[in-house]
């Protein structure tokens, strides 16, 4: 296991998130009914079966006139056939009736000829092109048949999923109630966006990046605010983010130093309470993996790049367990690297990357990052590349898989 001055170990990722979801035992969280109107993005809580066939009837998918098919079959343009209108409930031989999309087929007819293909008559219609049966025409139980199982539990919910559901007829659906999570800054030097910093202060920017993590994830944030690096404001922050919420994430204080007192605080309020402290990856290694109350406690770096990867690496499948989601892996592609990079043999390394598409091909060009508070380094990329423990670096040229969490830009 890698050394660090100040950690007596660290933990592999692979480990930490092994032995914190192993702890932790996260299940999903209650179920709520909400409109479909409301349920874009939010997760199905159970498996939803067609109540009925849809279509609920044989229906038209153009417009035009319902026939027999085999009426049409000796049907060309040089040679079309006249059909006599009906208004009748059966289309019978010779004859047709006029329809629209969406319309119930009549009986008798087996298909649907298209406007386009016929010529107006005074008494009746030309056809000038054949139809098979069932041509233009939607089945009953076609896209959908009754007790059909048409949304999975676990599913993030589309506006095509609402669609479906409208069209059997369905309201409202159950989902997963949103997580809760508190979010807390810790730090003397933090100062509030619309204060005037010191020459010594920044502003809290992390609160607004985990905030809006979250929100992508379909969790909703609770911002606490800042805590002076005071071992009992910490506790008492804490203690209401357990109370108010699901998860509670701090920023700030986790490190080894004087004024790192996190970690030592979630301790004293349960000598069991940090669960690992110390991951072998880069950025956010000093992170520590918390459970208090049997909610988790996330204590993550206050270096922006640091609490955004220790968010995605460990808080990511956390929420989405909650929400009952089993996996939802980022989108990711193969793409070439512009130039060699370094790993750190022992740790994890997370290389923000920007991906362009050149002539074709997809490129990936390393955002050079002096340390890991740059909040630059994360505007500029629209991916990640992970290089593992066992390598010293990545080649130029070489292939590698960028995890995307923004779109591809298009050079050239």
């Amino acid at each position: 296991m890698a050394r660090l001055k100040g950690f007596e170990k660290l933990t592999s990722v692979d480990d930490a998130l092994g032995i914190f979801l192993d702890a932790l035992k996260p299940k999903r969280l209650q179920l709520e009914s909400i409109s479909i109107e409301d349920a874009v993005d939010r997760v199905a809580g159970e498996n939803i079966a067609a109540p009925t066939d849809l279509p609920r009837f044989d229906r038209s998918a153009v417009d035009g006139y319902a026939i027999r098919a085999d009426d049409t079959f000796e049907v060309t343009q040089l040679k079309p056939h006249t059909f006599k209108l009906t208004r009748e409930k059966i289309v019978r031989k010779g004859y047709a009736r006029e329809i629209w999309t969406g319309n119930t087929v009549p009986e008798g007819a087996t298909a649907v000829v298209m406007i386009e293909h016929t010529r107006k008559l005074k008494n009746g219609i030309e056809i000038i092109m054949p139809v098979t049966p069932g041509e233009n025409v939607s089945r009953k139980g076609e896209d959908i048949r009754r007790g059909e199982i048409d949304l999975e539990a676990g599913t993030r919910i589309n506006a095509y999923h609402v669609g479906l559901l409208a069209a059997l007829g369905i309201p409202e659906v159950d989902v997963v109630r949103k997580p809760q999570v508190a979010i807390i800054s810790t730090g003397n030097e933090l100062v509030e966006l619309g204060k005037a910093p010191s020459p010594s202060q920044i502003i809290n920017s992390n609160r607004f990046v985990l905030s809006g993590l979250c929100q992508e994830l379909g969790a909703e944030p609770e911002y606490l605010g800042i805590v002076k690096d005071e071992e009992k404001d910490i506790r008492a922050k804490i203690v209401e983010g357990l109370t108010k919420a699901d998860i509670v994430i701090t920023t700030g204080g986790t490190s080894v130093g004087v004024a790192d007192l996190v970690p030592l605080v979630v301790s004293k309020l349960d000598k069991h309470g940090i669960v690992v402290h110390g991951v072998a990856m880069r950025p956010g290694m000093p992170t520590a993996l918390g459970i208090l109350k049997r909610k988790p406690v996330f204590v993550l770096s206050g270096n922006p790049a640091a609490a955004v990867f220790g968010f995605e690496v460990f808080v990511r499948p956390t929420i989405l367990r909650l929400l009952g989601v089993q996996s939802e892996p980022r989108t990711w592609v193969e793409a070439r690297l512009t130039r060699r990079v370094a790993g750190a043999l022992g740790r994890r390394v997370y290389l923000r990357v920007k991906v362009v598409e050149l002539k074709g091909e997809l490129l990936a060009e390393p955002v050079l990052a002096k340390g890991s508070g740059l909040l630059s380094s994360l505007t500029k990329a629209n991916g990640y590349v992970i290089i593992s423990e066992d390598r010293e670096g990545l080649e130029k040229d070489e292939k590698v898989a960028v995890h995307l969490f923004s779109p591809i830009a298009k050079e050239g």
